[in-house]
């Protein structure tokens, strides 16, 4: 990876915002701008070094790990180890005058902040900063749309399982479970979020996770499910549906299908967020479902499952090649059932690119 390109264009908007200094403490990011995995490291980015901070926990780690940073590691917290070092090291970084020190304030505690105000001399200007790692992240580069490609296809492979698995009287968990098991066979890191097996009445939950519910004789299966390879993460979901197909869960089936295909259709360079979101739910609305579509479209997905861009109704960030989103239009009535179905897709120059290729006709087991 580019770690020392990912730096230098950071440094590059520095001023732009008005930052002498960019406090990085979100582990995504830490990764992003210079390789480390672990779960305590800091990382200080002004415009003429950087400097990665951590625990003796990790030195061997941070060693191997760690690029384009100078390494100091300590017996004391990341974040207090990064304060003394911005501390010894103000004249440099500000010269005579005020050190605006950019945070990234949602990533960030209240207390935290609080020590770290608190622990710094008052010529140290705390700024929340807006979310610079995150817009640089948006765009994927060729290394990082490769490891993403593979994690898709990884993480498709699962639905196989789901399907062996998926009977009547079986456990939901029990679903997961087994699709767990396959991932883990396959090189996966861990799963990217907490498997979603949601059947019957239960399927009209959109974050309905695997519970100790069986799977009903009749009803759909909304499988949602993703995996982490080489720290990079995929997302997708499939409905399938156990016994007889009555008519209405086949309207809805199609009726959501066909919402996710005009969203993907209109995927390309320079179409605003909220369009794709509009397409998908104009096509739910169609038929008559509008009203059940209660959650945004997508969202972008890299080395953490949801991240920026997000693909709702009023987003305003435009899509541009090696953006890598969900397409995710679901239905979900109350009582009854529900449908979501979702691909991963790379954003091309003509279009996009389908990053979990499985079947989306309409199972039923």
């Amino acid at each position: 990876m580019d770690y020392k390109g990912r730096q230098k264009r950071l440094r590059e908007v520095l001023s732009k915002h008005h930052l002498d200094v960019l406090l990085i403490t979100h582990g995504p990011n830490v990764r992003y701008l210079c390789g480390f995995t672990g779960s305590a490291g800091v990382l200080v980015l002004s415009e003429s070094r950087t400097v990665f901070f951590t625990d003796g926990r990790y030195t061997a780690q941070a060693r191997s790990e760690v690029e384009g940073a100078k390494l100091m590691v300590g017996r004391k917290a990341p974040l207090v180890l990064a304060s003394e070092w911005l501390k010894a090291n103000l004249r440099k970084l500000a010269g005579s005058g005020k050190c605006r020190l950019g945070i990234e304030a949602e990533h960030i505690t209240v207390a935290a902040r609080s020590r770290l105000a608190e622990s710094l001399p008052s010529r140290f200007l705390l700024r929340e900063a807006p979310a610079l790692v995150e817009q640089a992240r948006m765009i994927k580069q060729p290394e990082e749309l490769q490891l993403i490609q593979e994690a898709g296809l990884l993480g498709a492979s699962l639905f196989d399982s789901a399907l062996k698995a998926i009977r009547p009287g079986v456990k939901e968990a029990e679903v997961a479970a087994e699709m767990e098991y396959a991932a883990r066979k396959a090189g996966a890191e861990n799963m990217a979020f907490e498997t979603i097996i949601a059947s019957g009445e239960r399927s009209a939950l959109p974050h309905g996770r695997a519970s100790s519910a069986a799977i009903p004789a009749q009803g759909f299966v909304v499988c949602d499910f993703g995996v982490i390879l080489t720290g990079y993460c995929s997302d997708m979901t499939r409905t399938v549906h156990v016994g007889h197909v009555r008519p209405a869960a086949r309207v809805l089936y199609e009726a959501v299908r066909e919402a996710q295909q005009a969203a993907l259709h209109a995927i390309r360079p320079g179409v605003s967020a909220g369009e794709i979101d509009h397409w998908a739910r104009k096509a739910l609305q169609k038929k008559g479902f509008g009203r059940f579509f209660t959650h945004s479209t997508g969202h972008g997905v890299g080395l953490e499952v949801h991240e920026a861009p997000r693909i709702g109704a009023g987003q305003k960030e435009v899509l541009q090649p090696g953006m890598v989103i969900t397409i995710e239009p679901g239905a979900y009535i109350p009582g009854q059932f529900g449908v979501r179905i979702e691909d991963m897709a790379v954003v091309t120059d003509t279009g996009c690119e389908i990053l979990t290729p499985t079947t989306k006709e309409l199972i039923a087991i």
